[in-house]
Order: structure tokens, then sequence, then C-alpha cells
């Protein structure tokens, strides 16, 4: 059974920097799609940023250009987000999520962009940014 735990959320001020930890266990295949999403206060999920599982590209959210990146580590079966210059906007509950593949390449961009659903999600962990 395909399981997500995110982990370090906390409170960061603004302009600040955090890393956020997804741990991935039980995956089916090595070159899973994977990503992060977002769900702010009275507003719907949103993809943040993706990887694709069989090349390793990613797709980013207008909102994480040039202050947010994805990383895997294959070893340990981790995948960080790393979140720098935060803003205030950025507080929400960020979820890990993963789909163990569909034959489509680029599934996790499309993912992101809210044409497909991942099939797997963490339970969250809250960010929140203060002035």
């Amino acid at each position: 059974q395909v399981q997500l735990v995110e982990s370090g959320g906390g409170l960061v001020q603004a302009g600040g920097s955090l890393r956020l930890s997804c741990t991935v266990s039980g995956a089916t295949t090595p070159n899973y799609h994977i990503g992060w999403f977002r769900q702010r206060p009275e507003k719907e999920r949103e993809g943040v940023i993706c990887l694709n599982g069989p090349d390793g590209s990613t797709f980013s959210a207008e909102s994480a250009k040039g202050r947010f990146t994805i990383d895997r580590d294959r070893d340990k079966n981790i995948v960080y987000l790393q979140m720098n210059n935060l803003r205030l906007e950025d507080s929400a509950v960020y979820y890990c999520a993963a789909d163990m593949g569909t034959g489509i390449s680029a599934f996790a961009t499309l993912a992101c962009q809210g044409v497909y659903d991942m099939d797997y999600f963490g339970k969250g962990t809250l960010v929140t940014v203060s002035s």
C-alpha cells in the first residue's frame, strides 16, 4: 500500500525559507510521478510543483517559479520541496501526492495543472508565513 508522509511544516517569517519532506513507502514502481499541492484557506487545492517520473522533468505553477524547487532522493524514497522567499500568500496546508504510472509520461505536469488527479495523497503539513 502506497503511503505518503509529509513533514517540515511550521511557522516562518515572510522572506524566509522552509524545506518540506515527503517519505514515500509502498511504491510499486521506481519511476512514480510525484508532486506538491497546497490548499490555502477558503481556496481549492492547487498544484504547486510536480515531477514527472519517467524523465524527471518538472512543472511549476506560476506562483512557485523562481522560488520553489522539488528534489527526489531515490535511495531514501524522500521527495523534498524547498521553498525560498516565502510570502504571506504561501500559507497553506501542503500535500505530497504520487501516482504509480499511467502510461502518460507528462502525467505529473498535467496533474499539477488540474487535468488529472494523483492517486495518492498524504495528510498534509501546515505552513504559516507571518509578516
